[in-house]
């Protein structure tokens, strides 16, 4: 029964064992025993909220936040003893804010259920009874035939039974799944292939065990029991058979399938499982002050209930005759009456914690997020992309970065390869126009002699045109050409390549010309290095033309040769290379072999493998990606045992992973090298300007690569991540822990003695794991003194470890990931920000990311210029906040001195509730939307100006103990002004009254209120209609409220305070005059702060502020340009010179110094002779 009800609460899935038993067709055993199991139905939720659960679950979500869960009990106290103020002051707020909040999660959620439904009654065909039923998405039950046409969307995972195609196949693109456009091939078994028909399929008796659900896009294993003639049938099924859910049949008319996974079991739904929610550093900086805040409000509701009962030792007070006790006050418990009055307090001073702190931060997140996506300079035109915001939560941690993680493939470089060079047979030939042309003498040929290799060679030798040097002795002859002939065949072969639109006539009658190939012939590679591969070969003269029912054929100069596909040995990351078993028209079995050096090389007995190698790193150095062939022919004995073992291990349920890899190991040995390729994959447009812009922001930049060593340090060299000057230390091929810990001393110790300023390190994967087995500490130190780190041979899960590292070290430094394929998704994750580049390796990077941009070179915008601003703006923001509420709450605080600590409110109850709602919220929410403190143009070309906010800068306990001291002195002043100016005169009413309560409090409201608005006018520098708009007339509304709510007897208000107090505040010129000198006096030493400041300690940001403003100064340095030795008071009159605009800056000499605000390991990027003032 318990079982049960967890069941139905979600908590134990209804499946218990390891493996699901299907019967297609739900045609279960008829002998009574068996009892199916239960699943899921095909309903897709995305949604948080129902009907039924939204008030209760949303309340819930939002009181755990604890300002909201704060201000709730605050509400509650109120409710249940006599307080100063109406619960309406606290509840109208608190109100306010979970509405607001509510509304936009109903919202969103309103939006998920529209999805939902779309997609769950979307109408599909089942077979059923032997006939075609049209039902919707929803119904779909596992074991039910499904019917999919052309170009539909699969609603469930299927395994394929059969297509229109006589060998069961179709293809399929996943690139909602993972954003890859090339065509995938797809496969029944044979038992089910030639089952086209409803009716045939209605015959069908077989049952599919396989794994139960999990999220892994590309892994799937199970069996199919095919029943016939009392015979059972075992055919094993993988990923080849196994059709997603939101991928979409193409160029097959229709396809049947039997749904294995539903609805929230399909692998695309358990790919939807949320992220780790990411904080930034303001967030927790914005917690903290809160705590401090609260720390603040208790220890003055403590100070003010002591006060009070120390006021109250003497009679007169404790009892006065205007205010007798009752006797049950009389004889009521003291500790009772103290915390009675302790909360009271705490009730009157509870508006210094701003409520509508969280719900201004939200909304400025949200709508900030636009301008990224808005922003045209982040738009790539080519692949018509523009910036994409996953989260918006992160928005100002782009201002913080200290760490810039990168992936090489497709980040830093196009993922657009082109075949350039290739080895074969120990000799190196480089293709120029179609042909191969050999860059040193065959062994044969003549020195200085070029030699070209064109593919009539194959075939007939007699074909040798008279351009062609390329000779070999008749004793070599046979088995140089074989070799060449195998070399490019496995190229042909060896690869998952598909077609489209195939017109093979015509194709392969020579060398193949560019201007067919887009009408003609069209490759779709899941890699781009394939594709390449392909294409080179169709050039050379061996044109792939496609798979037909088992059978891969190729145009060697027009004559059509056909090879049976027997196995594919599909590719993994542990082994790095994939291998294809294919029968030639001869009969004979080969075995051909693609892969890394690293691990084709160690399975070669034969070939030329030490030259082979060599010519390997040449093509590393030159920032060139390497592939090495290889092969092996089989005799009819090995490949049985080579069979039996394949079938073995796929059709396994138990451990069919390790028993494939075994498999593989035991066939991919003592292979023959054929040669090695080698693709070019350029850098994308303005990646050194981009680096070096990063580094010069004080961000240190590391690539995290998969490529091998040569080739990941060819690339950081050409893109500016390594210098040519830099000294590159090197931690690679470490075999223990003993020698990893020793090189790594060493390196520290050469940092140490090394003069140089900078310095690089050079780290493979293997050694990266021994270092952070034992070794963090040391391998952090050696880090951490080098400017520019490269990883290279790298696994996925080896980046997000890097990347914790820095992440837990004891700087806890801010750190930023970009990647762009799906092998980057785990550190862009681990990572405080994850950017995924839309490139040519599907969306995964992208889908899994906090940010998507389309190009690396958006990055310096990105941070400079958005990350700048938001963090700037949200600093800002917080601070403000904290500051006028501190300006608001502290004169009721020191309004209890004068009235015997009796909780009287200093102000209406309708002031203390709109003040942050209404009369304040807009200008701070304009500002953090709209202020830009400087060009962003400034912005992108002075990266050094990202400096002046790294490291929280702007919320450092230094600045928020000035912005809180100034709320406090801005409080005493406008208590203390209107006290002494106007609290005893009795000549400022017509009528000779003297100020009551409500006309004091109101004036002391008038007064703060015209100063916080105009100190957030005085922290704007860009302004629009907007910030006018909302500025200006923030102050005009609370006037023009003022007198509507004053100026009429509201029938529903039991008690009306504030009836024409306010006609009668501003009929006094005396109080127009106090109004004026209490502003004036407030913000006057703030200005005045700010002036001495930025002439005396001003920051990059200031000087560059001052450049932009008055173009004609051009120095940066303080006080303008002034000698070293210059006197003080000489420094002062050149800053009263600059301020009236007569200042003339003078040719000075000065050095870089290690006080400058750069980072020492930076000068080399900077100036390090003598500068100009003029032109600094």
């Amino acid at each position: 029964m318990w079982r049960w009800v967890r069941q139905q609460l979600g908590f134990d899935p209804p499946h218990q064992s390891d493996t699901r038993t299907i019967y297609i067709a739900n045609r279960f055993p008829q002998n009574g025993l068996y009892t199916p199991q239960k699943f899921i139905d095909n309903r897709i939720i995305s949604s948080k909220y129902t009907v039924w659960n939204f008030v209760p679950k949303n309340l819930f979500e939002q009181f755990r936040r604890v300002a909201n869960f704060y201000f709730l009990i605050i509400f509650l106290v109120q409710l249940m003893i006599d307080t100063p103020t109406s619960p309406i002051t606290s509840g109208l707020p608190l109100f306010f804010v979970i509405t607001v909040t509510a509304i936009k999660q109903g919202y969103e959620d309103w939006l998920r259920h529209n999805s939902d439904n779309e997609v769950n009654g979307a109408p599909v065909y089942v077979v059923r009874s032997g006939g075609l039923v049209k039902t919707r998405s929803k119904n779909i039950r596992v074991g039910d035939i499904v019917r999919i046409a052309k170009d539909e969307i699969f609603p469930a995972d299927l395994v394929l039974l059969s297509s229109d195609r006589p060998d069961g196949s179709c293809h399929i693109t996943t690139a909602s799944l993972d954003g890859e456009t090339n065509l995938k091939t797809h496969v029944a078994v044979p038992e089910t292939a030639a089952l086209q028909t409803v009716a045939n399929l209605d015959t069908l008796v077989a049952v599919i065990e396989c794994q139960q659900p999990e999220a892994d896009l590309y892994r799937f294993m199970g069996r199919m029991i095919i029943t016939q003639q009392m015979e059972e049938i075992v055919r094993p099924l993988g990923p080849e058979s196994l059709l997603l859910r939101g991928a979409r049949l193409k160029n097959t008319k229709e396809i049947f399938g039997v749904a294995v996974y539903t609805g929230m079991e399909t692998k695309m739904a358990l790919n939807y499982k949320s992220k780790s929610q990411k904080r930034s550093a303001v967030e927790k900086s914005m917690n903290t002050f809160l705590i401090i805040y609260l720390i603040i409000l208790i220890s003055e509701a403590i100070i003010s209930t002591i006060l009070k009962y120390t006021w109250q030792t003497e009679e007169k007070w404790d009892e006065p005759w205007y205010n007798q006790k009752t006797e049950h006050q009389r004889n009521s418990s003291k500790i009772l009456r103290f915390i009675s009055d302790f909360l009271a307090f705490l009730v009157l001073y509870n508006f210094i914690i701003p409520i509508s702190l969280y719900v201004t931060v939200e909304m400025q997140k949200f709508l900030g997020s636009f301008f990224i996506g808005w922003d045209l300079d982040l738009y790539h035109e080519e692949s018509d992309q523009k910036a994409q915001v996953n989260t918006s939560d992160l928005n100002e941690e782009l201002g913080q970065v200290e760490y810039v993680f990168t992936d090489k493939t497709g980040t830093l470089t196009e993922n657009e390869m082109q075949f350039r060079e290739c080895s074969i047979n120990g000799i190196k030939y480089q293709e120029i126009n179609g042909r191969l042309v050999s860059e040193g003498p065959t062994p044969d040929s003549s020195d200085g002699n070029l030699s070209y290799l064109s593919f009539s060679h194959l075939n007939n030798l007699p074909h040798l045109t008279s351009s062609s040097s390329f000779r070999t002795s008749p004793e070599n002859e046979t088995e140089l050409i074989k070799e060449h002939d195998l070399f490019f065949k496995a190229v042909s072969l060896c690869h998952t390549v598909q077609i489209s639109n195939v017109q093979t006539d015509g194709i392969g009658d020579g060398p193949w010309q560019a201007s067919l190939a887009p009408s003609q012939l069209e490759y779709y590679a899941s890699s781009p290095d394939e594709k390449a591969l392909v294409e080179a070969a169709a050039r050379i003269g061996i044109v792939f033309i496609g798979n037909y029912e088992e059978t891969m054929e190729i145009k060697i100069l027009g004559k059509l040769e056909r090879y049976r596909l027997l196995h594919i040995l599909e590719f993994d990351s542990d082994r790095r290379r994939m291998s294809v078993i294919v029968q030639a028209p001869s009969g004979e079995k080969f075995l051909f072999a693609k892969g890394a050096e690293s691990s084709i090389l160690p399975t070669c007995i034969g070939g030329e493998i030490e030259k082979t190698r060599i010519h390997v790193d040449e093509f590393a150095l030159k920032g060139l990606r390497t592939l090495c062939m290889a092969y092996r022919q089989l005799t009819s004995k090995e490949y049985e045992v080579i069979d039996r073992r394949l079938f073995e291990a796929r059709t396994a349920l138990q451990q069919r992973e390790e028993k494939l890899a075994n498999a593989f190991q035991f066939i991919e040995k003592d292979l023959i090298l054929l040669g090695a390729t080698a693709v070019e994959d350029r850098l994308q447009d303005k990646v050194r300007e981009t680096i070096e812009a990063l580094r010069m922001a004080g961000i240190k930049v590391w690539v995290l690569t998969g490529d091998k060593h040569e080739t990941a340090v060819s690339v950081s060299l050409s893109c500016g991540h390594f210098h040519r000057t830099m000294n590159i230390l090197e931690l690679i091929n470490q075999k223990s822990d003993s020698e990893c810990a020793e090189q790594l001393r060493q390196l520290a110790r050469r940092i140490t003695e090394d003069h140089v300023i900078q310095h690089g390190l050079v780290v493979d994967g293997t050694s990266l794991s021994l270092a952070l087995r034992e070794h963090e500490k040391l391998f952090m130190d050696v880090c951490r003194n080098c400017s520019a780190v490269l990883c290279c041979r790298m696994a996925p899960l080896q980046k997000a470890k890097v990347i914790r590292l820095i992440k837990i070290s004891p700087e806890k430094p801010i750190t930023l990931a970009v990647g762009d394929g799906a092998n980057d998704v785990s550190m862009i994750q681990e990572a405080h920000v994850g950017i995924g580049i839309m490139g040519k390796e599907g969306r995964q990077a992208a889908r899994n990311s906090d940010y998507a941009i389309a190009r690396f070179k958006f990055l310096s915008k990105l941070l400079f210029v958005h990350g700048h601003f938001y963090y700037i703006r949200i600093a800002t923001l917080v601070q403000y906040f904290f500051y006028k509420n501190v300006c608001f709450i502290t004169p009721q605080f020191l309004y209890q001195f004068y009235c015997l600590f009796s909780q009287q409110t200093l102000y209406d109850s309708v002031y203390l509730t709109l003040y942050n709602i209404c009369f304040t919220s807009l200008p701070i929410l304009i500002y953090s939307l709209l202020e830009q403190h400087i060009d962003p143009h400034v912005l992108q070309n002075k990266p050094t100006l990202y400096r002046d906010i790294s490291k929280n800068r702007q919320l450092s306990i230094t600045n928020f103990l000035y912005w809180t001291i100034l709320g406090f002195s801005h409080a005493f002043i406008f208590f203390y002004g209107s006290y002494f100016l106007m609290g005893k005169d009795i000549s400022l009413l017509g009528n000779g009254q003297m100020f009551g309560n409500w006309t004091f409090g109101t004036l002391v409201f008038t007064v703060m209120l015209i100063t916080v608005t105009v100190k957030m006018a005085l922290e704007t520098h860009f302004w629009t209609w907007i910030n006018h708009l909302v500025t200006w007339g923030s102050i005009i509304f609370y006037f023009v409220f003022s007198l509507f709510y004053g100026g009429i007897l509201w029938p529903f208000l039991g008690s009306q305070n504030m009836y024409f107090v306010f006609f009668q505040l501003l009929s006094s010129g005396s109080v127009w005059f106090a109004i004026i000198l209490m502003v004036v006096i407030c913000l006057f030493l703030d200005i005045v702060k700010k002036v001495f400041d930025r002439h005396f300690h001003p920051t990059n940001t200031e000087k560059a502020q001052l450049t932009e403003t008055n173009p004609s100064i051009k120095c940066l340095d303080s006080l303008c340009c002034f000698s070293e030795g210059e006197t003080a008071c000489a420094s002062v009159g050149r800053m009263l010179e600059r301020v009236i605009g007569r200042c003339s800056p003078t040719h000075v000499s000065r050095l870089w110094s290690a006080s400058d605000p750069f980072y020492t390991n930076d000068r080399s990027i900077l100036t390090l002779s003598t500068m100009d003032s003029s032109t600094c």
